[in-house]
């Protein structure tokens, strides 16, 4: 009995012979799929190559449109001096504007300004342009007393306790020491955390008089200048009163601690 292949059967053969032609034409068109990518991914290694982003390259840096406004904002001012700054913007760090074809040009938005600030705007001529407003203030500086590390309350201060630091005057509280000298002997009335500010309000002068402690009393009467011993009976600064017992009288008087173990006696 004779036996049929399958229809399946029957045409492998053809397959075979489609399957050897078929390698082959791909071994022919293999050349041209392998430069394929490289031809594709030419712009994104050449991106690579410069280190920045294709799509960062399209838009205009905004480094750039800070530093044109503050360039433009310096023609128009009278030269800062030592202890001011222009403060531009704050323009959107985010802020996608078409990169200029051609230089930004910046002016004054208006001829007529405050002494401390204005307006710049700057703009591009694209095919398709843009324009940009841009605030430029000039603000005053100052140097200023910070605490080198965290200071404990009651702690005399000392030089090495002190960096001194430019800031804005916008910036500091008031009271603020632009002098760390003025603080060196001053006491820490509060703690102070290190990076801080100092302040007339963290600080009280040393104590000039101390209770116990052994005072001259000195009471002008008549043109004349009387002295007297005596013993303080409390604790006092620079200036300020405290109570007295003269030793010679027993006498509890008020007078002002004008240094350390003379107190005035104020009649």
């Amino acid at each position: 009995m004779m036996r049929i292949a399958p229809k399946n059967r029957r045409r492998l053969p053809g397959l075979a012979a489609a399957c050897t032609l078929a390698a082959g034409c791909a071994l022919a068109a293999a050349p041209a799929l392998a430069t394929a990518p490289t031809q594709a991914t030419a712009p994104a290694q050449a991106s690579a190559a410069t280190g920045t982003p294709e799509s960062a390259t399209q838009w205009q840096d905004v480094a750039e449109l800070q530093a044109l406004a503050r360039s433009e904002a310096s023609r128009q001012f009278p030269p800062l001096t030592e202890r001011q700054r222009f403060v531009i913007g704050p323009i959107e760090p985010n802020l996608q504007l078409e990169r200029c074809r051609q230089p930004v040009r910046a002016a004054l938005a208006s001829a007529h300004h405050m002494q401390d600030r204005a307006t710049v705007e700057l703009r591009c001529q694209n095919a398709k342009p843009w324009h940009l407003y841009v605030q430029v203030r000039i603000v005053g500086t100052s140097t200023v007393a910070v605490a080198a590390h965290a200071i404990v309350m009651g702690t005399v201060l000392a030089a090495n306790d002190m960096r001194v630091e430019q800031h804005d005057l916008t910036e500091l509280p008031l009271g603020f020491l632009d002098d760390p000298a003025i603080a060196v002997g001053l006491t820490a009335s509060r703690p102070i955390a290190g990076g801080a500010f100092l302040t007339n309000q963290q600080l009280v002068a040393a104590k000039a008089v101390q209770r116990g402690q052994s005072v001259t009393l000195i009471a002008d009467a008549g043109g004349m200048s009387v002295r007297m011993a005596g013993k303080a009976l409390n604790d006092g600064l620079i200036n300020q009163r405290v109570k007295v017992q003269n030793l010679s009288s027993g006498k509890i008087v008020e007078g002002i601690a004008r240094s350390e173990q003379v107190v005035e006696i104020i009649f």
